[in-house]
């Protein structure tokens, strides 16, 4: 049976195991006169059970899925003879590949060797070995739990803390799985970058003013030293998104202030769902509307008034992208100033202010730290975004500060770089690495002085 089976049934098995447990704790508690007379509500005896079939049963399927696969091949790459033993990890990949194939019905046995024809069929039969013994294994365990657990029902027991201990476990687990996968990107990401600096200077990458990192596959050819520069790209970044937030703060904020202090209360059940809509448009659709109306807009306008405009430009991107990122502040200051304490409100409005200084001279101040958490994810989403940029702004990555010309972001480039058939041992490729290292930086030490203007606020107006 598939993996995919697998886990339906063994979440089946759990859920019979807790409706099991459930009826045997009911029945064990009527001698005793009453559920009151146990350590446990019968939902902890049941729950337990459940957690007892399906964690142990769930751990093992985990474990042989992922290490499943590479020992099969390495037992099937080890029955090939000698000669046939793989020079490289490329050759490898080739036979193992043209092994599935053959296996998978894919590639006729004809036009392959007899011992890759005879590797296959040791990969099926292995294949087949390894489910059976995986359902077996796993629906065993699963069962096993359940009848333990059953077993485990007895009044003296306190269900409670067993199951409080596991669900601790569990989410400890996922919090540390969660904090390990960060650390591992972070770390690999430094390994990579470290790597792209053995081959390219640091000051170059951090002070050069030319992006060109189409180096040559032979030393003889033209353009086999690469320019990467990374000035021209965090400009048309800085530039794009600063355009894009000078568009979503405004309208965002004063929609937010107009939803939460004067649109009445039909008005605000139409046009708030209608704002948050926008984050629902997939990102491509917003750059054809760039690519297709809005750029050649700018370039006709641009031109009736005399200025030269690319078809391509900053300016197009950015105001799009100022209307896609709209709901990330407007929707986020609504909710804040609408979590600001009635009693600020009613005390100003007591005193004589209007509704407007209220608005200005308490509600707004009090709001600041939340506000400002929606404008910074703003901030970064536009920084992060690719797809608007790539149609309407371009790749060119040039060194200017016109918005009316082309420019690329760093975010697009890291997906130039990555994207087809490439070598991870490449300056053109290890420079995806170290961008995407460097905009991890300046994204943390905007964070990080965002916070502290959020704590001086919030320690003035708390």
């Amino acid at each position: 049976m598939q993996t995919a089976n697998l886990l339906p049934l063994v979440l089946v098995i759990a859920v019979i195991a807790y409706g099991l447990a459930y009826q045997r704790s009911r029945a064990v508690a009527v001698p005793l006169g009453g559920i009151r007379n146990l350590k446990a509500l019968p939902f902890y005896y049941a729950a337990r059970a459940a957690l007892w079939c399906a964690i142990p049963a769930l751990l093992v399927l985990a474990a042989w899925a992922g290490f499943e696969g590479k020992v099969i091949q390495n037992v099937v790459m080890a029955s090939l003879p000698a000669e046939m033993a793989p020079q490289s990890e490329g050759h490898a990949s080739l036979i193992l590949s043209q092994i599935n194939n053959v296996a998978a019905g894919k590639l006729d046995p004809r036009f392959v060797p007899a011992e890759v024809v005879g590797a296959a069929g040791l990969l099926e039969v292995l294949e087949a070995r390894s489910a059976n013994f995986k359902t077996t294994l796993v629906v065993l365990l699963a069962v096993l739990g359940a009848a333990y657990a059953w077993t485990r029902v007895q009044p003296q027991i306190n269900a409670r803390e067993n199951v409080e201990r596991i669900l601790r476990w569990i989410f400890f687990v996922c919090a540390a799985v969660a904090v390990l996968t960060t650390v591992g990107i972070v770390f690999s990401v430094i390994f990579e970058t470290f790597r792209f600096f053995a081959r390219v200077p640091v000051t170059e990458f951090l002070f050069g003013t030319s992006w060109s990192p189409q180096t040559a596959l032979r030393a003889d050819q033209v353009g086999a030293d690469g320019a990467f520069g990374v000035i021209p790209l965090f400009t048309g970044t800085l530039l794009i998104s600063a355009i894009a937030l000078v568009v979503a703060v405004p309208v965002g904020l004063l929609s937010a202030v107009y939803l939460s202090e004067y649109a009445s209360q039909r008005g605000r059940a139409i046009i708030k769902p209608l704002l948050e809509m926008l984050a629902g448009v997939p990102t491509v659709v917003y750059g054809f509307f760039a690519a297709l109306t809005v750029a050649p807009f700018i370039r006709n306008l641009a031109e009736s008034i005399g200025l030269q405009a690319s078809s391509q430009s900053a300016l197009a991107a950015g105001l799009v992208m100022g209307i896609m990122i709209i709901p990330f502040v407007s929707s986020l200051s609504d909710d804040v100033i609408n979590a600001v304490p009635r009693t600020l409100r009613d005390g100003s409005l007591a005193l004589g202010a209007t509704q407007s200084e209220t608005m200005k001279n308490v509600i707004f101040p009090a709001a600041l730290p939340g506000i400002m958490g929606g404008i910074l994810l703003a901030a970064s989403r536009a920084i992060g975004e690719t797809m608007i940029v790539v149609m309407a702004a371009g790749l060119a990555a040039n060194l200017t500060a016109n918005p009316l010309e082309s420019v690329t972001t760093v975010t697009v480039q890291i997906v130039t770089l990555l994207t087809g058939d490439q070598e991870f041992d490449s300056a053109k490729t290890l420079a995806a690495f170290a961008l995407g290292m460097l905009l991890f930086l300046v994204t943390l030490t905007l964070n990080i002085i965002a916070l502290k203007i959020v704590r001086k606020y919030r320690e003035q107006y708390d």
